[in-house]
């Protein structure tokens, strides 16, 4: 989740690749909803070609006894692989705005290929059926809920706030609970992390599509790179979501 945080804050329009000052009022409209359209199918391809790239290595991670014991047997490199994710999350829009797009989504890819070396950890706590079961509910309410933030005119300002706050909240209490150990916190971040994390894809697609209209994100290159990083948020957003969802319905749970 820490990620997640990292991601959000990259939203921020700041640290936006390809941003550019205000147009005059009048040219507002020059962006069509169909230019707005082809970027965020763009988004999308790249959200989901990194979704692909994490479970087929988390797979393939998983299915390799040497892999296992290489990754989870050594803490050491265990919490390397996880420092070096928080890194590149971290890096990837100061990064992006000087280099190539190519070199862009190779990070963007690489991050998404060693998070599923981490991810792989899921595969020895749940049966395959709980994890497609519960990726499938999952893909229909982000779909349901990106395609809400897409489409609705309404200022989602207030809820981009409220979740912020929330997963800040979040976080905190995630890593008390590492000490504490309680179950009533645990379900207490679980359910709001629902919440949040549902609020945040509103959010996260309404204000990649607002940027386009606007003319905010500049052209050629950096609109790929715009792309790109819009995808890696709402990455973040999906797996979140995600890992979440796996806690209410992954029953199925193997014993060690």
């Amino acid at each position: 989740m820490l990620m997640a945080w990292i991601g959000q804050n990259q939203m921020g329009g700041r640290t936006f690749v390809g941003s550019r000052g205000a147009a005059a009022s009048g040219g507002v409209a020059a962006r069509s909803e169909a230019e707005a359209r082809t970027f965020l199918q763009r988004v999308y391809l790249f959200m989901s070609l990194g979704l692909a790239t994490t479970g087929l290595v988390a797979l393939a991670v998983a299915s390799s006894p040497a892999a296992i014991a290489f990754v989870f047997g050594n803490r050491l490199v265990f919490f390397g692989l996880l420092i070096a994710e928080l890194a590149l999350v971290a890096a990837f829009a100061p990064v992006a705005a000087r280099v190539s797009a190519g070199i862009a989504s190779a990070m963007f890819f690489g991050y998404a290929a060693l998070s599923g070396v981490t991810f792989a950890s899921i595969f020895l706590r749940y049966t395959a059926g709980s994890i497609g079961g519960t990726f499938l509910i999952t893909g229909g309410m982000f779909a349901a809920i990106s395609a809400y933030g897409a489409l609705t005119r309404r200022d989602l300002s207030s809820l981009g706030s409220f979740c912020m706050m929330g997963l800040v909240g979040l976080v905190l209490a995630s890593v008390v609970n590492i000490f504490l150990g309680s179950s009533m916190l645990y379900w207490l971040t679980t359910f709001m992390g629902v919440i949040v994390f549902t609020g945040l894809t509103a959010f996260d697609t309404a204000k990649l599509r607002a940027l386009q209209e606007r003319g905010e994100l500049g052209a050629g290159q950096a609109v790929t790179k715009a792309a790109l990083q819009g995808a890696l948020t709402l990455y973040l957003d999906f797996i979140n979501l995600f890992l979440i969802m796996l806690r209410l319905l992954g029953g199925g749970r193997r014993r060690d």
